[in-house]
C-alpha cells in the first residue's frame, strides 16, 4: 500500500500537468506508427496504462487496460476495460489477447517480477500473439536512466531478448533506437516536429534512446 502511494504521487507529479501535451504525443505515435502493428479486429491489453495514452489513441476491435492505480480509471475511455491489478496476476483468461502493450515500465519492477509477467503474457495470449515494447535501453541513456526515483531494474534489449526466448517467445522486430529516453528530453514536441522525426529513420540512430521490440508466442 505505501508503495502504491508512493508511486501514484511521483507520477502524478511528473506527468499529471503534462497529461494534454503527453496525450497530443501519443495521439500521433500511435496513428503514424504503433497502428501498423495493430489490427482492427484486435483484442489488445496495454499494461500500466497510467493516463491511457496508448490504449485511448489506438484503434481495435476491444480495449483492456491494466494497471495497480485507480486513479487511472478516471482516464479511460468508455470503449476501454479497466483492470485494477498487477501484471504478474492479470485478469484475463488465457488465450484471450492478441496484443499486449507496455511502455517504459520493466525498470520499475524486479527481475523476479520481470519474468513472472512475461509468463502471465504468454498465458493470456493466443497463438502467434505479440508483444510490443517500447523500453528505454541503458546501453544508450545510461547517463540518465536513474534520474527517475522508481527506476530500479537496469534492462537494454539484448536482456529482454534472452529473457523473452526463454519464456517462449521469438523475436520479430528489434529496434534499438527509436525514441528520445524521456518526453523531458530537448527535443521539439509540436505535432510537425513529431510528424518529421517518425518520418526520419537516421534521426533515430542520433537521438534514440528507447528501443522498441516485438515478441511473438511460439
Amino acid at each position: 500500500m505505501q508503495k502504491l502511494t508512493i508511486e501514484k504521487k511521483l507520477y502524478k507529479n511528473r506527468f499529471g500537468k503534462e497529461f494534454k501535451k503527453r496525450n497530443a504525443l501519443w495521439s500521433i505515435l500511435c496513428k503514424q506508427f504503433f497502428q501498423q502493428f495493430i489490427f482492427t479486429n484486435d483484442i489488445v491489453l496495454d499494461v500500466a496504462t497510467g493516463y491511457g495514452e496508448f490504449i485511448n489513441n489506438i484503434t481495435c476491435k476491444k480495449k483492456f487496460a491494466l494497471d495497480i492505480n485507480p486513479d487511472s480509471k478516471k482516464y479511460m475511455q468508455s470503449t476501454v476495460t479497466f483492470l485494477l491489478c498487477p501484471s504478474t496476476k492479470i485478469k484475463l483468461k488465457e488465450k484471450s489477447v492478441d496484443k499486449i502493450f507496455l511502455s517504459n515500465f520493466f525498470e520499475h519492477i524486479t527481475r523476479e517480477e520481470i519474468l513472472q509477467t512475461i509468463t502471465e503474457f504468454h498465458r493470456i495470449l493466443k497463438p502467434s500473439g505479440k508483444i510490443l515494447i517500447l523500453q528505454p535501453n541503458i546501453r544508450f541513456c545510461s547517463k540518465d536512466y536513474w534520474m527517475f526515483f522508481d527506476h530500479i531494474t537496469p534492462i537494454d534489449d539484448r536482456a529482454l531478448e534472452e529473457a523473452f526466448s526463454y519464456a517462449g517467445f521469438k523475436t520479430d522486430l528489434r529496434i534499438e533506437r527509436f525514441l528520445p529516453f524521456t518526453t523531458k528530453s530537448a527535443m521539439p514536441q509540436h505535432p510537425f516536429f513529431v510528424h518529421l522525426y517518425l518520418s526520419l529513420k537516421p534521426a533515430w540512430r542520433i537521438f534514440g534512446k528507447q528501443s522498441f521490440l516485438i515478441f511473438e508466442k511460439t
